[in-house]
């Protein structure tokens, strides 16, 4: 994938899990933590691969 496929995925997951943290079931909220942790690192992802010029 390239670098703006992953900061697209890293930003709709993390805005996702911020909507599901604001749910009262305490496993939704867990969920959500876990996949704005994920949106994080896809972002991170994409911004290594700017950087890298998609080389990687």
């Amino acid at each position: 994938m390239g670098e703006l496929t992953d900061k697209i995925k890293g930003n709709l997951n993390e805005a996702a899990g911020k909507i599901k943290q604001q749910s009262d079931n305490p496993e939704t909220r867990d969920e959500g933590a876990e996949q704005e942790a994920k949106g994080k690192g896809e972002q991170f992802v994409g911004k290594v691969k700017g950087a890298l010029g998609d080389d990687i």
